[in-house]
């Protein structure tokens, strides 16, 4: 079940206030150390940052002081997790000059590239991650093949993933030689690996994909592997796309 977008998982919580990692967290609400609002929690639970006191071994969990809103140009090869079983290499080594504990919002898959955001705000996450809202994510695809017109009208009406209906969705062709076609796509929804799984089932093969746009704000000439922040209507922007007013996070 979805949560209220003023909740989220006290694991998740936990993680992004620098208390320990998600798996940790969960291990640490299972011992019966963590409370919320003086209750002992439990797996599953989850909080309102901006409402509800939460505690570790008695002392409190706090949010950082300093919030950061970060769009990086991830490049191929990088997974967006803040750390990695198989030690590959993570998003969060491309931002390790920031002191604060900031991690990735959303997912952008490992030989995918382009605008990813990172944060260390908790609310602005799940507006930006919630079910229930829609943030367009523009995409620049590029296949190869040709790309049939009824190819296009399948990708934009929707395509049945695992037993539903993809969201409709904007495709256009933006550049086509013999056996290579670039489509744009914007996605309303965010599945994972959906785009590269909508291709798969019309035949089509990925050679290259790369998220240009979140919401209005775009990657522009932001060089791969470097990031900066969002200006203060970028934020707005992306939160009044989710439904969301700075402020009421």
């Amino acid at each position: 079940m979805a949560l209220p977008a003023d909740k989220i998982r006290l694991q998740k919580f936990l993680s992004e206030a620098g208390v320990a990692s998600r798996r940790k967290s969960e291990e640490l609400i299972a011992a019966g150390v963590v409370r919320v609002n003086n209750r002992v929690s439990k797996i599953g639970d989850s909080v309102d940052p901006k409402h509800d006191t939460v505690t570790v071994y008695g002392k409190r969990v706090v949010q950082a002081k300093n919030l950061y809103y970060i769009l990086l140009n991830k490049p191929r090869g990088y997974v967006t997790t803040t750390d990695d079983d198989l030690g590959r290499k993570c998003v969060t080594e491309l931002v390790s000059d920031i002191k604060e504990r900031i991690y990735p919002v959303g997912r952008l898959d490992r030989v995918s590239e382009g605008a990813l955001l990172l944060t260390n705000d908790g609310a602005f996450a799940n507006a930006m991650m919630h079910p229930s809202h829609h943030v367009p994510k523009t995409y620049r695809v590029t296949v190869k093949s040709d790309v049939t017109r009824g190819q296009v009208e399948s990708l934009s009406e929707g395509i049945l993933l695992d037993g539903r209906m993809t969201a409709p969705a904007e495709v256009h062709v933006i550049e086509k030689t013999e056996g290579r076609t670039v489509l744009q796509i914007v996605l309303y929804e965010g599945r994972n690996r959906q785009i590269r799984r909508m291709c798969e089932a019309l035949g089509l093969e990925v050679a290259r994909l790369k998220r240009t746009a979140i919401g209005s704000v775009k990657l522009g000439t932001l060089p791969v592997g470097r990031y900066r922040d969002l200006t203060e209507q970028e934020i707005k922007s992306l939160l009044a796309a989710s439904g969301q007013e700075k402020g009421n996070k």
